[in-house]
């Protein structure tokens, strides 16, 4: 096979899993750098395939699975609440018909256990050397990462929704990016995807959210355009507020917050770090000539509550809830702002790479950071 640099589609990658082929799918991000991962069908695993992501990708071989599935299996996240980081739970092993859990038999025997349809909790002991990383309800319309979009790819094949992936590492053992993709797609004769792809893909056939409110309300600035949305799924609402006519190829002023009580009602924030509070995002959204402000609500409990009380007090907290953050509603703030209209971004945050935005139609022009 002959790449030249060209991407699969997503009705071929599609295709190709359904067979049991091995992918590479870039995952590509805002600041048009990509790293890669390999990725198969978790119900066709074999030992070999086990042994490809181990000697030839080098990454650590984890197994993509829905949380609900996660939560059947009981298999708990290793870091509880809404992370930055992979949403790893713990690892696993069979129970029964494993030596010593390394081998690409007893690891592959492992996986095939974990997406049988008539495997239960007992099956499966902690810990073990297969390690499930828990995809986010949604898929990549949520959240544009690894598990996320190999378990997308399996359910997309008509598939369990749950497959094996590791990322590509380069020869010196860092993360494999650009022509060392290509170089390792070429040698292993691997089909190549894009996240991105498979994001507008599935925007053209579904979304997790819809709209079921609009109008035109007075805020403590003036005038903004309201819109309301629902999250399909679970019901939770979320709020657009639009200034001026949008258009996709002007840029737009956009701030998509995350809500949090102690920033958002009392205004403050840790030393060492700057923020968009709520009020001050709010202000300049309606001063400016083209913008758009989401307010993703996210319950916080009274853990996650009493955890960033400890982070603003100084004080160690060992609650796990503490390590919450926005990356799991990058997803739905793009599928707000796609529906809107908007293309281009002035975006009011911190300089960070964001998965697949061009697969919703965004592209980040530069960051605003926060003046006081």
């Amino acid at each position: 096979m002959t790449h030249d640099k060209v991407y699969a589609s997503p009705e071929a990658l599609i295709s190709h899993m359904r067979f049991g082929r091995i992918l590479l799918v870039f995952i590509d991000n805002s600041d048009g750098d990509a790293t890669g991962m390999v990725t198969l069908a978790a119900e066709l695993c074999e030992p070999e395939h086990i042994t490809f992501m181990a000697r030839q990708a080098r990454g650590l071989v984890c197994l993509g699975l829905t949380r609900e599935r996660c939560d059947y299996l009981h298999l708990p996240l290793m870091v509880e609440g809404e992370i930055e980081a992979q949403p790893f739970t713990l690892s696993i092993e069979a129970t029964e018909g494993i030596d010593t859990g390394i081998s690409a038999v007893d690891r592959a025997k492992t996986v095939r256990v974990a997406v049988a349809a008539d495997s239960k909790p007992s099956d499966l002991v902690q810990p073990g050397h297969i390690f499930p990383v828990a995809a986010a309800d949604g898929g990549i319309l949520t959240r544009a990462d690894k598990s996320e979009a190999a378990t997308d790819l399996a359910k997309l094949a008509g598939m369990l929704p749950a497959a094996v992936f590791t990322e590509v590492l380069d020869s010196d053992g860092n993360v494999a990016r650009g022509q060392a993709l290509w170089d390792f797609a070429q040698r292993h004769d691997l089909p190549v995807g894009r996240v991105s792809d498979l994001v507008t893909y599935r925007l053209a056939n579904e979304r997790t959210i819809e709209s079921i409110r609009q109008g035109v309300i007075e805020s403590a600035y003036g005038p903004l355009e309201l819109h309301i949305y629902r999250e399909i799924a679970k019901g939770t609402l979320h709020i657009a507020l639009v200034k001026g006519d949008l258009d996709a190829q002007l840029p737009t002023l956009v701030r998509v917050h995350v809500t949090s009580t102690l920033r958002d009602l009392v205004g403050t924030t840790l030393s060492n770090q700057t923020s968009w509070r709520f009020d001050h995002s709010l202000k300049c959204v309606s001063e400016a000539e083209r913008a758009v402000l989401v307010l993703i609500t996210r319950p916080e409990t009274a853990d996650e509550l009493l955890s960033g009380i400890d982070r603003l007090l100084g004080l160690e907290s060992s609650d796990a809830a503490g390590a919450t953050g926005s990356y799991a509603s990058i997803g739905l703030g793009a599928q707000i702002l796609n529906d809107l209209g908007v293309g281009k971004i002035h975006l009011m945050g911190a300089p960070l790479k964001y998965n697949a935005l061009a697969g919703f139609g965004l592209e980040v022009c530069d960051f605003v950071a926060p003046t006081n």
